[in-house]
C-alpha cells in the first residue's frame, strides 16, 4: 500500500513536471511564431531548449550553403555568452559539411545537418563515433567539461535543414551532470520542428522585405538617371529624412522632446522617402531637365543668338550705306551706326543673361523683352517676323526660375502620379500609411501647397519632415544647372523663413538645427565650400538653447 501511494505520488509529480514543460514548450512556439527580430529569435530558440532540457550550455547553427555557422551560444557554468542579443558575434570558423567532397561524418553537428537526424552522445570523451577533439581542446583551456550532448537539425516545412540545435550537459535536479534522456529528446526535437518553421519563416520575410526595398530603390535610381541634374536626389531625400526622424527620437530638449516613432514608423517612413518622386517617371525629360528658361529639347538661345547676328549685320549695312552715300566720309562707321550696333549686342546680352532663372525678374525687365521682340524685324526665308516669337518672350519672361506655369503644374503633377502609383500597390500593415506619407511632402503647414491643400495638423509628421528633407536637398544640391548650391548660412535661413511663414513645421526645423542634422548632412554630402561658418543666433525660427 506504502510502495502504491509513493508510486502515484511520483508519478503525479512526474506528470505536473511533464505538464509544466508542455505549457513552456508551448509557451516558446507562441514567442517564436511572434518574433521579428532575428536576433532575439536565435536567442529564444536557445535559451527555451535549454530550459526545456536542463542543459546548461548550448550552441545555435544556421546552415549557409555547405557550411555551418555559429549563431548563438551560451554556457551558463562559464557565464560564456556570443550572439544574440546579449554578447559579441562568435569568430568560431564554420563547419563544412562536406570535406573533399565526401560528407563530414566527423562532426557530429555536421552530421546532424547531413542526415537530418537527432544524435544524442552520453559522454563525449568516450564516444568513438565522431571526433570531440574540439570541445576537449576547449575544455582544457576553461577547466569545463562538455560531456553528454543533444545534437537537433533544424528543418523547415519542405524538410529541408536550416541549422543544427546542440545543446550540452543536461543536469539533474541537483545540478549533476547526466545523459539527455528520452524525454528531453522529445521535447528539443518538436522545438526544433518549431524553430525551424519560425526561423524559415522569418528568413521569408527578411527576403521579401529586401527584394521589396531593392525594387523600390531601382525605381529611385531609375528616376535619378532619368536627369543627370537630379542624380541623387531620390537617394539623398530618404537618407535625410531618416536623419530628422532618428533625430526627433533622440531629441531630450526643444518642442520635439516628446515625440518618437517606433520601428515600424521609421520603416514606413524610409520606403515612402525612397518612393516620395516616383510618379516622375513620367514626368517629361525636356520638363525636368529645363535649366534655362528657352530650353526644350535643346537650348533656343542659339538660335535667338542667330538672329541677333543678323540684327547686328542689319545695324552695320546701314551704317555702311550711309557711309556710301555720303562721300569723303572716312572708312569706319558713323556715330549713329556705331550706336545702333553696341544697342544690339547690349539687348543679345540682356537676352542671354535673363535666359538664366533667377529668385525674381524685374516688371520692367520684362517689359524689355517684350520690347527687343518688337524692336528687330528680321526678314528669314522671305517671310518678316520679329526677333523673338511669342512662346520665346513667354519663357524669357518668366519671372521665377525657369519653368512656366504649364511647365510647373508638369512637375507638381508628378506628386498626383506618386500617390495613384502608390495607392494601387497592396501593402502589409505596418506600410499602409506609404501613401500619404510619400504623397504629403509638398503640402504646407498653412494650407497653401499640393496636390490636395492640407494643412500642418493633417500632415502626418512623416510627411513634415520628408519636407524639410527634399526642400534643403535641393537647394544644397550640386548638381543642379540652373542655380549653384546654396551654402549652410543660405540654405538654413532660406528654410527658417520658410518656417517662419507657414510653409514648413517650425518644430522639425527647431529639431533640424538643434539636433546638428543639418551638419551631419553636410558632412556627407555638401562640398567643402558650401560647408561656412553658421551663426545659428541669425538663423529665422530658430528659438536656440
Amino acid at each position: 500500500m506504502v510502495d502504491t501511494l509513493a508510486q502515484r505520488a511520483e508519478a503525479t509529480a512526474s506528470h505536473a513536471t511533464l505538464l509544466e514543460r508542455v505549457e513552456r514548450l508551448s509557451a516558446i512556439g507562441i514567442a517564436l511564431s511572434r518574433e521579428r527580430d532575428t536576433d532575439r529569435l536565435l536567442e529564444t530558440i536557445l535559451e527555451g531548449a535549454k530550459a526545456l532540457t536542463r542543459a546548461d550550455a548550448g550552441t545555435l547553427y544556421l546552415r549557409q550553403g555547405d557550411e555551418l555557422v555559429f549563431s548563438t551560444v551560451r554556457n551558463d557554468t562559464l557565464g560564456f555568452r556570443m550572439g544574440g542579443t546579449a554578447g559579441p558575434e562568435p569568430d568560431f570558423p564554420p563547419l563544412p559539411l562536406h570535406i573533399d567532397g565526401e560528407p563530414n561524418r566527423h562532426n557530429v553537428a555536421a552530421w546532424a545537418a547531413i542526415s537530418g537526424e537527432t544524435v544524442n552522445v552520453t559522454d563525449a570523451y568516450t564516444a568513438e563515433e565522431f571526433d570531440f577533439s574540439g570541445a576537449r581542446s576547449m575544455d582544457e583551456r576553461t577547466g569545463y567539461r562538455s560531456t553528454s550532448f543533444l545534437t537537433v537539425p533544424l528543418t523547415n516545412h519542405e524538410d529541408e535543414v536550416v541549422g543544427v540545435l546542440q545543446l550540452i550537459n543536461a543536469l539533474d535536479e541537483g545540478g549533476a551532470v547526466i545523459p539527455f534522456g528520452p524525454e528531453e529528446q522529445r521535447l528539443a526535437e518538436s522545438l526544433a520542428s518549431q524553430a525551424g518553421v519560425a526561423l524559415t519563416q522569418k528568413q521569408l520575410i527578411d527576403d521579401q522585405r529586401r527584394l521589396f526595398e531593392s525594387f523600390v530603390e531601382v525605381i529611385a535610381n531609375a528616376i535619378d538617371h532619368k536627369s543627370k541634374h537630379t542624380s541623387g536626389h531620390c537617394q539623398r531625400v530618404p537618407q535625410l529624412t531618416m536623419m530628422i526622424a532618428e533625430a526627433t527620437n533622440r531629441a531630450e530638449q526643444g518642442p520635439m522632446a516628446d515625440f518618437s516613432m517606433d520601428e515600424d514608423e521609421l520603416y514606413e517612413l524610409k520606403i515612402a522617402g525612397w518612393m516620395h518622386d516616383c510618379g516622375k517617371v513620367t514626368t517629361p525629360e525636356p520638363v525636368i531637365d529645363k535649366a534655362t528658361k528657352l530650353d526644350g529639347m535643346f537650348d533656343r538661345i542659339h538660335a535667338v543668338d542667330a538672329r541677333f547676328e543678323v540684327a547686328r549685320r542689319d545695324a552695320e549695312n546701314a551704317a555702311l550705306r550711309r557711309r556710301l552715300a555720303a562721300a569723303g566720309l572716312d572708312d569706319g562707321l558713323d556715330a549713329e551706326g556705331d550706336a545702333a550696333v553696341a544697342a544690339v549686342d547690349a539687348d543679345r546680352d540682356f537676352v542671354r543673361r535673363h535666359n538664366t532663372g533667377g529668385e525674381f525678374m524685374d516688371p520692367e525687365d520684362q517689359q524689355r523683352i517684350r520690347d527687343i521682340a518688337e524692336r528687330y524685324r528680321l526678314t528669314l526665308a522671305g517671310e518678316e517676323r520679329p526677333l523673338l516669337d511669342e512662346d520665346e518672350v513667354y519663357n524669357l519672361t518668366i519671372a521665377k526660375g525657369t519653368l512656366t506655369p504649364e511647365e510647373r503644374k508638369t512637375i507638381q503633377d508628378h506628386i498626383v502620379v506618386t500617390i495613384e502609383m502608390l495607392e494601387a500597390l497592396p501593402y502589409p500593415r505596418y506600410l499602409q500609411r506609404v501613401p500619404e506619407l510619400a504623397g504629403g511632402h509638398h503640402e504646407r503647414m498653412d494650407g497653401k501647397g499640393y496636390p490636395r491643400g492640407l494643412t500642418g495638423d493633417q500632415m502626418l509628421p512623416g510627411a513634415r519632415m520628408m519636407a524639410i528633407a527634399d526642400i534643403f536637398e535641393a537647394l544644397t544640391a550640386a548638381d543642379r544647372p540652373y542655380k549653384r548650391p546654396n551654402t549652410l548660412t543660405e540654405a538654413l535661413t532660406i528654410l527658417g523663413r520658410m518656417a517662419t511663414e507657414g510653409h514648413l513645421d517650425p518644430d522639425l526645423f527647431d529639431t533640424f538645427i538643434r539636433e546638428g542634422v543639418y551638419l551631419d548632412y553636410a558632412r556627407q554630402f555638401l562640398k567643402p565650400e558650401q560647408i561656412d561658418e553658421v551663426d545659428l543666433a541669425a538663423i529665422p525660427g530658430y528659438a536656440g538653447e
